[in-house]
């Protein structure tokens, strides 16, 4: 059973920084096509960015472009999601995710997701 685990949100002001991890169990993470997706309180869960197989192809949202970047280290089955210049908009549960297939922002081609972890951006 493949799990994902979350960490590093927190609350910070805008402008600020954050770092989120997912760790993810397993031997085959490396064959996972990854996602970032969040969720704020009472809207659907929005795509946030993906990241390829050995981390050299990764697409993002519009909303976090030049903002946001995910990266990989397939030797600690780890996946990253470096938020800069953060704004109050930004305040949701994020959520990472696993895909066996290819890249898709669409939520419902992933495979394995995590638990969340609560990103608030106070103004």
């Amino acid at each position: 059973q493949v799990q994902l685990v979350e960490s590093g949100g927190g609350l910070v002001q805008a402008g600020g920084s954050l770092r989120l991890s997912c760790e993810v169990s397993g031997r085959t993470f490396s064959s996972y096509v990854m996602g970032w997706f969040r969720q704020a309180q009472g809207k659907e869960r929005e795509f946030v960015g993906t990241i390829g197989w050995s981390g050299g192809y990764t697409y993002y949202a519009d909303s976090v472009k030049g903002r946001f970047t995910i990266s990989r280290d397939n030797a600690k089955n780890t996946v990253y999601l470096q938020m800069n210049s953060l704004k109050p908009e930004d305040t949701a549960v994020y959520y990472c995710a696993a895909n066996r297939g290819s890249y898709s922002g669409n939520a419902r081609a992933y495979d394995y997701w995590g638990q969340g972890t609560q990103v608030t951006v106070s103004s």
